[in-house]
């Protein structure tokens, strides 16, 4: 009996790395930025201000916030730290997403696996390049005004970075980051999973084909759930909001751990306390995932009909 030749098209798809190109970091910085210079920096105060006065309610946040210097304390830690994060995270989690995910494939890792892989090395990648003193500073901004209640002026911006540098060092700007790394390999093993089961479920009730295109609003729908539904992770938020706090409290712990630093939480606010913020943190990673998946994609496709050329970015 003859041996029967492979069919045509059935050998193993060779595995090649990505190239990351200037116009997918470009795509990445500047979807970023709109999103932190829209909606993102005005949820991140409300998020951080509800995680830091764990007392307050949702509209106690609002006019917390307001009363600091109206629309303009909405928009607190913007320049320059969120613009600092906002413009650098990205390439930094194409970069390390891309090896990542690459190497997880050749151990044998599906496409679906290896990208999980790629976005939870990239965040953890993200935590410890920039986001950490980003987070942190910005966080220093939204909760220092506890020292203008008590009536003295706050020191400025840099004033407070340097301040912070001479005291602590590295380690006092980068306060929090062991629960920026947490938060990010979550959040992007998350956003990336849930919204490709969203898509998978839209498919199904829509009756579209593996592979076929979802439309605009698919996409929009499939992000947005992704993106809420990664909000699980807001214990390690608050954690890290606290971590970073310039909260005077003598009840705090003198050296602040993730894991002394949730029983301190605990024991204050009890479960709940943990949770403080997580409605502003839902709206805010829909409104990134938004951005970064439904908006990049449209925009990647944009990008490509105007240079020609395949734009590799996925996140």
């Amino acid at each position: 009996m003859g041996t029967t030749a492979p069919l045509a098209g059935t050998e193993p798809k060779k595995l090649e790395k990505k190239p990351i190109k200037f116009s997918n970091l470009l795509l990445g910085a500047g979807l970023n930025m709109f999103e932190v210079t829209t909606l993102g920096q005005p949820l991140e105060v409300v998020k951080t201000t509800m995680a830091a006065n764990r007392s307050d309610t949702f509209g106690g946040a609002l006019s917390r916030i307001w009363a600091r210097g109206g629309v303009v304390g909405y928009y607190q830690g913007l320049i320059p730290w969120a613009w600092i994060e906002a413009s650098t995270k990205g390439a930094v989690l194409l970069f390390v997403a891309s090896e990542a995910e690459y190497y997880a494939k050749t151990f044998g890792a599906s496409d679906f696996t290896g990208g999980i892989a790629g976005g939870m090395a990239g965040g953890v990648a993200q935590a410890y390049a920039t986001m950490g003193f980003c987070t942190c500073m910005k966080t220093v901004e939204i909760t220092k005004h506890k020292i203008a209640a008590k009536g003295v002026k706050p020191p400025g911006t840099f004033e407070t970075f340097m301040d912070i540098y001479r005291k602590e060092g590295i380690r006092g700007i980068n306060k929090g980051v062991n629960a920026v790394a947490i938060r990010q390999t979550t959040n992007w093993g998350s956003r990336f999973g849930l919204s490709r089961l969203a898509e998978q479920g839209i498919r199904k009730v829509t009756g579209k084909e593996e592979g076929q295109k979802l439309g605009g609003m698919e996409k929009v729908l499939a992000s947005g759930l992704g993106g809420g539904l990664s909000a699980w992770n807001q214990p390690i938020e608050v954690i890290r909001v606290e971590m970073q706090s310039k909260t005077d409290d003598p009840n705090r712990p003198k050296k602040m751990t993730v894991g002394n630093t949730a029983r301190y939480i605990y024991q204050s606010n009890g479960l709940k306390g943990l949770y403080r913020g997580v409605a502003p943190r839902i709206g805010l990673g829909v409104w990134q995932t938004i951005c970064m998946v439904a908006l990049g994609d449209m925009a990647k496709e944009a990008v490509e009909k105007l240079t020609g050329e395949t734009v590799t970015a996925k996140h």
